[in-house]
C-alpha cells in the first residue's frame, strides 16, 4: 500500500475538486484548450526543473513511496503532480468566483 501513497493522495485531491466543476460551474473541464493554455508553460517549466534536480542529484523519489512506473527518470507520480494540483487549482480559483460573482448578483448562467 505504501507505494501507492502519491498516487492515492492525486487521486483524492481530484475526486476532492471534481464536484467544483458541477456543483459551482467551475467549467475548467469544459474549456480544454483554455486549460491547456493555462497549463502548459507551467508543465515545461516545472517538469524541466524536476529533470534538472534529478540528474544533478539534487533530490531522488523514495521506491517505498512511488510505483516504480517510471517516465525517464521522473516517476510518474511527479508529473501527475504537476498536473493534478494545478488543475485543483483551477477549479477551486474558478469555483470561489462563481461563488463571488453569484454573491454580488451577477448571473453568468447566460
Amino acid at each position: 500500500m505504501d507505494s501507492y501513497q502519491y498516487l492515492i493522495l492525486m487521486a483524492a485531491c481530484v475526486a476532492i475538486t471534481l464536484p467544483l466543476e458541477f456543483v459551482l460551474r467551475a467549467r475548467v473541464y469544459r474549456r480544454p484548450v483554455r486549460l491547456l493554455l493555462a497549463m502548459a508553460p507551467m508543465l515545461v517549466v516545472f517538469v524541466a526543473w524536476d529533470l534538472f534536480g534529478i540528474v544533478r542529484g539534487h533530490w531522488t523519489y523514495s521506491e517505498r513511496f512511488t510505483s516504480g512506473i517510471m517516465l525517464g527518470i521522473m516517476p510518474i507520480e511527479e508529473l501527475l503532480f504537476f498536473l493534478v494540483i494545478p488543475l485543483c487549482g483551477l477549479l477551486t480559483y474558478e469555483g470561489v468566483g462563481y461563488v463571488l460573482g453569484r454573491l454580488r448578483g451577477r448571473n453568468d448562467d447566460a
